[in-house]
């Protein structure tokens, strides 16, 4: 790179401070990026000129506007520590990272309840499957004829003695109170009989 005179090189810092102040208030052109590239092709000078060279013998040299790339460089990081992000791109791309972190924590948690849900429904079915599996069964038993019988009815209040003999005394003990009351019922009707007789005799 040829050597540049004083004024030429005044210029041109004019203009580098001039395009580096706008791009980090974040006035980036479309399709641009606020970088070292993008500030040399907005202030017309060479990107070169931004670098360190060597000397002829190797040594080397500062660059003619490498301090205000390093100023540059300064000023954007400081920029970037308080969260401000002048270039567009990259504050779409810093949301967009975000938003991705985001989705990937719910992607977790998701896949935690899907782990637990598949977990429970490992365990549910079986039980389910029994307990249908006993109701099948319940049905069944209670479909199929049974010996059992219900109880009858309580006799009614004031019924006779009889007809709640007929229903608590079965067959034979049955028969036999009611011999025993036939007995009793013929003496009482002899003894009467007699007392008739011996009052018309006197």
């Amino acid at each position: 790179m040829a050597r540049i005179s004083d004024e030429v090189r005044r210029d041109n810092e004019a203009a580098i401070r001039q395009v580096m102040g706008r791009l980090l208030a974040g006035e980036v052109p479309a399709g641009s990026k606020c970088d070292i590239k993008t500030l040399a092709a907005q202030a017309g000078v060479a990107r070169t000129g931004f670098y360190p060279k060597k000397n002829r013998d190797g040594s080397p040299r500062p660059g003619p506007y490498q301090h205000l790339a390093e100023e540059f460089e300064r000023r954007l990081a400081e920029l970037r520590e308080q969260g401000v992000v002048p270039d567009p791109r990259a504050a779409q791309i810093e949301r967009l990272k975000e938003q991705v972190a985001e989705f990937r924590k719910r992607l977790a948690v998701r896949d935690v309840e899907i782990g637990e849900l598949t977990d429970f429904k490992r365990r549910a079915l079986p039980q389910i499957a029994a307990e249908r599996m006993e109701i099948e069964r319940l049905r069944e038993v209670l479909a199929t004829p049974s010996n059992v019988r219900a109880l009858p009815p309580s006799p009614r209040v004031g019924a006779p003695y009889v007809a709640s003999a007929r229903t608590r005394l079965p067959g034979l003990m049955y028969r036999h109170v009611e011999a025993v009351r036939g007995t009793a019922r013929a003496l009482m009707s002899d003894g009467t009989d007699s007392l008739h007789r011996s009052l018309l005799t006197r």
